[in-house]
């Protein structure tokens, strides 16, 4: 008699993605028209690369259309999107897998995996990030507020806390907690290097130095530190092309 193979496909539901894709969603299926990024950014009430980031994850899941806009006029065509109509009876995705696959390919081919991971995900928080104007100041209030924000749209179920002069973002759920309890290097490498990336993005006071992984069976827990500052003035490391 053989052993069941282990689950790989996601858990069947109401829902197959998170809060913040399923809201972008049901923002395409209640239009009635395609609609670029720019008008489910404003509906969703999300930053133009996050409404970007999960726009295409619909349509990599096969339940929204991408298309260039036909037009006449000049400029340049908009990309649009639209829920497919039997986008509610899409099959069962193996996101999990694809994520054990990835994760366990970085811990054993990548040098130096935990750097390349943290790496990968400072990038990815710079490009999910909008970028301050000029000659605005982010205090460190203000980028805790985004940051949390942001963390939450992923599906973190963040909640910043401060005790003293200790400041903490504490994490209540884990995107990736099936592919972190085996590789959990890789994968907090990245939720560590994402926070710092949205945190320089935002060119913040704060900085996270740390996180914590399931200190609790459902909590992990990034630490937030001041960032020094050369001659008290903020500067960008790295300009967005």
């Amino acid at each position: 008699m053989t052993s069941a193979l282990p689950r790989r496909t996601d858990p069947a539901g109401p829902s197959p993605f998170g809060e913040s894709r399923s809201r972008v969603l049901a923002v395409l299926q209640d239009a009635g028209r395609p609609l670029d990024v720019t008008e489910v950014a404003k509906l969703v009430g999300l930053h133009v690369n996050t409404a970007r980031f999960h726009l295409d994850g619909l349509v990599d899941a096969g339940v929204a259309d991408r298309e260039t806009e036909q037009r006449e006029q000049p400029g340049r065509p908009r990309t649009l999107y639209s829920a497919r109509r039997d986008a509610m009876r899409a099959g069962v995705r193996s996101y999990q897998l694809l994520a054990e696959i990835l994760t366990s390919f970085v811990a054993a081919r990548v040098p130096q995996p935990v750097r390349a991971a943290q790496n990968a995900g400072r990038e990815w928080g710079r490009y999910l990030t909008e970028r301050p104007g000029p000659f605005e100041r982010i205090t460190a209030a203000t980028a805790t507020r985004r940051l949390v924000d942001a963390l939450d749209s992923l599906g973190f179920a963040p909640e910043a806390k401060t005790a003293g002069s200790k400041r903490q973002i504490l994490l209540h759920h884990c995107p990736f907690r099936e592919s972190a309890s085996k590789h959990q290097d890789v994968v907090c490498s990245v939720h560590l290097g994402l926070m710092q990336g949205m945190l320089a993005e935002l060119d913040a006071p704060i900085d996270t130095d740390r996180l914590d992984p399931f200190v609790e069976p459902n909590l992990c827990i990034a630490r937030v530190t001041r960032r020094p500052q050369e001659g008290g003035t903020p500067t960008r490391t790295r300009a967005r092309t």
